[in-house]
């Protein structure tokens, strides 16, 4: 026999399957011995009162075997000889769109400016011992894209746009903890998330597909108003290249050469209403106790605290993004002359310190200018400022947390996870108004909200500014091509049409089913 049960328990019940089995017998009146397997299937945590509660649904098996897998396998076949599609990114988008092409019977082409997982990792080290910027190969540029050492976490909201659950069993096939998949805020964790992007890539070249590390496109090739295919270059050898097929364009939230170079080639796009502000740091012990609501912090079963704030100032919103517990903030500038912050954590979330993106709403109507490029260029504006108040360095300026809301200088900082180090800065003083004053009024509703939380002993990191892209390539709501470009579908998060890893993986997917439509109704 099996049931299922929807349980409210302690953290301690909750923590291993033996008090869970012991739990379920007590409660609904059978054997405990009769109990041969658990399975949690959906896990969150209710800290809203001063007694902190599980939520379990609960699989239960009682005189059986498990028989079911833990997680749903998608079969792909060879596509060595099928026709060619190119997917331009290798982010999550472009990931997704690959796989779900050789579901279809297709091959994917995949093109990728940067380097793959594992050679990245050691450009992203070099950031702090060099104080410099590899423009191809860094945070945002390269196998996995921004999310691949941005932590990795799988929430989304988007649920009415695809499949989610169909991602997040991808990536069980590809390595992921199952966790995932019962966990409402499912987390992979930057120290594991990069093989289970390796084992994609590793799927995709089995399945007869190509992948094209450190190859850069420079343009679309196009026939009266069709897409044929990209042009590219080789960035080591020089080589130019051509690949021929329709072109999924999913090249994330950083890649300006790009927009610039579309925007040049006059292919229809608009301004993109963005968020921008900084990195929040606190000690996680911090964090922990005010979630918590206990001096002892989260005790032995409970994972690192989350938080999320949200309020209005002025007519923005003003919201807590991306929150990192036990994480650390990381440099995730592309190019020179800029300084950009981001925050990660690791599968433990066992570090020193929580981090979250503290950033405002701002739209295009709030920027001067037609140009659908506006917010990007604002968005350089600000970084560069950044880098110049930062000695002209990765030195991130920063300010304590009550200093900043009160207008003060902060003469010394607290210890923080960033590791290219801080410099004390009035961001109060050259952040742009309207973006410091809504930050400052969020900050005092938040501690109001949460006691404790309004603390010196919180810093400040600027900048934040690569929430989402700063622009929106148009394309058509049925079809997902672009608008007067048939065979351009562009996709994910730098395209606009996505904001975060499961719903640019669904996007993807989304596209490469419009691509293979646009291929048969070609045929």
């Amino acid at each position: 026999m099996v049931n299922e049960y929807q349980i409210r328990v302690v953290p301690q019940v909750a923590a291993g399957e033996e008090s869970i089995r012991q739990y379920v017998a007590r409660e609904y009146g059978f054997d405990a011995r009769t109990v041969t397997g658990i399975r949690v299937l959906k896990r969150s945590i209710d800290a809203r009162q001063r007694t902190v509660y599980v939520n379990l649904k609960v699989r239960v098996y009682i005189n059986e075997q498990p028989h079911d897998d833990m997680f749903v396998r998608t079969e792909y076949g060879d596509v060595s000889g099928a026709r060619r599609v190119v997917v331009v990114g290798e982010g999550p988008g472009g990931l997704f769109a690959a796989l779900r092409l050789i579901e279809l019977g297709l091959c994917p082409v995949v093109v990728e400016r940067g380097k793959d997982v594992h050679e990245r990792k050691k450009d992203l080290s070099r950031i702090t011992k060099t104080q410099q910027v590899d423009t191809e190969s860094n945070y945002c540029f390269g196998e996995g894209g921004a999310g691949a050492y941005s932590d990795g976490k799988l929430y989304t909201r988007s649920k009415k746009r695809g499949n989610t659950e169909k991602i997040l069993n991808v990536f069980c096939q590809h390595g992921a903890s199952t966790a995932i998949l019962a966990d409402a805020h499912p987390h992979i964790g930057t120290d594991r998330l990069p093989r289970v992007i390796e084992n994609m890539r590793n799927t995709i070249l089995k399945s007869g597909g190509e992948v094209h590390h450190e190859t850069k496109m420079t343009r679309l090739v196009v026939a009266g108003d069709e897409v044929k295919g990209i042009e590219a270059v080789d960035l080591r050898t020089g080589m130019e290249l051509t690949f021929r097929g329709p072109v999924i364009l999913a090249t994330g939230h950083s890649a300006r050469d790009v927009y610039r170079y579309l925007d040049e080639a006059k292919v229809e796009m608009e301004a993109k209403g963005i968020a921008v502000g900084v990195r929040l740091e606190h000690p996680s012990e911090m964090i922990d106790r005010i979630q918590y609501h206990n001096r002892q912090g989260r005790g032995q079963y409970l994972p690192a605290a989350e938080y999320s704030f949200v309020t209005q100032v002025d007519g923005r919103g003003v919201y807590s993004f991306c929150m990192c517990p036990g994480g650390f903030v990381i440099p995730a500038a592309t190019g020179r002359q800029q300084i950009v912050v981001n925050g990660m954590s690791p599968s433990s979330r066992g570090g020193r310190w929580s981090n979250s993106g503290m950033v405002v709403e701002t739209r295009p109507e709030d920027i001067e200018g037609e140009s659908p490029l506006r917010m990007m260029e604002w968005q350089e504006r600000m970084e560069r400022d950044c880098w110049q108040q930062g000695n002209m360095k990765q030195t991130a300026p920063a300010q304590r947390m009550a200093d900043f809301v009160n207008s003060r200088l902060s003469y010394d900082l607290p210890k923080s996870s960033y590791a290219p180090g801080l410099i004390s800065s009035p961001l109060h003083f050259w952040m742009p108004r309207e973006v410091s004053s809504r930050l400052q009024q969020g900050f005092r509703q938040f501690g109001k909200m949460s006691h404790g939380f309004l603390t010196n002993e919180a810093v400040m990191i600027a900048l934040e500014t690569r929430t989402s892209a700063p622009v929106r390539l148009l394309r058509s709501p049925e079809t997902l091509m672009h608008i007067r470009l048939s065979g351009l579908f562009p996709c994910g998060e730098g395209a606009g049409y996505a904001g975060g890893i499961v719903s640019a993986g669904v996007d993807g997917e989304r596209c490469a089913e419009m691509c293979a439509g646009y291929m048969d109704g070609m045929c």
